[in-house]
């Protein structure tokens, strides 16, 4: 028989809903000036709860989606930008993330879903 309590930590988390990803950002625009440096991140419309974007470098972008996948049903459990803009984080669970989405400390154990990324001139495309 199963439990839905405990915590022994060897129940599966549930998923993260899906939700259809096709984004189009032109990174000249304003709202997008964190996104001219590496290690610079937004946060934007789109996916279930809303994305996360980050530069690694001039070539290479990230986007995340902003649901935490730590109890993702939890109306409260939305990842956002640090203050330090150094990490990510779900003040909700206490759970914190890379900028490269990786869990760094909380109470899960799977890293923010990624998307797919394609950069044409200035025009990034997201898409899942």
């Amino acid at each position: 028989m199963l439990a839905a309590c405990g915590s022994n930590g060897s129940e599966a988390e549930p998923q993260i809903p899906l939700a259809v990803v096709n984004e189009v950002i032109n990174l000249t625009n304003q709202e997008y000036q964190q996104l001219r440096f590496d290690r610079g991140a937004v946060e934007h419309d789109g996916g279930v709860r809303g994305l996360i974007i980050v530069r690694q470098n001039a070539s290479t972008y990230l986007a995340f989606e902003r649901n935490c996948p730590y109890r993702p049903f939890d109306s409260c459990a939305r990842v956002e930008i640090d203050s330090s803009r150094l990490f990510l984080v779900d003040k909700c669970c206490g759970s914190q993330f890379g900028l490269d989405g990786q869990l760094q400390a909380g109470p899960g154990a799977r890293p923010l879903r990624q998307y797919n990324t394609a950069l044409s001139g200035n025009l990034l495309t997201i898409t899942n």
